[in-house]
């Protein structure tokens, strides 16, 4: 597939991001937005985020709890 040259500007630091995110993941900076303009395309982003949504609600009381035991664990500790 031939390859266009696009041109944008960001901020510095989400250049930072974009570079540090695409060597993570072993991509080109290039390759790396190409994906995230495919994913975002395909509705993948937005089916992820509704997944995660989902997820959290089911088992928000399991996080709820898990944080209350923490709280009461470092009040605990500090007496």
């Amino acid at each position: 597939m031939a390859k266009t040259q696009l041109g944008a500007r960001v901020d510095e630091d989400v250049a930072e991001l974009a570079k540090k995110r695409a060597a993570d993941l072993g991509l080109s900076v290039g390759d790396y937005l190409a994906r995230l303009v495919q994913d975002d395309a395909s509705g993948l982003r937005a089916r992820a985020v509704d997944a995660a949504a989902r997820f959290l609600a089911e088992h928000q009381a399991v996080f709820d709890e898990a944080e209350e035991a923490r709280q009461t664990s470092r009040g605990a500790r500090a007496a």
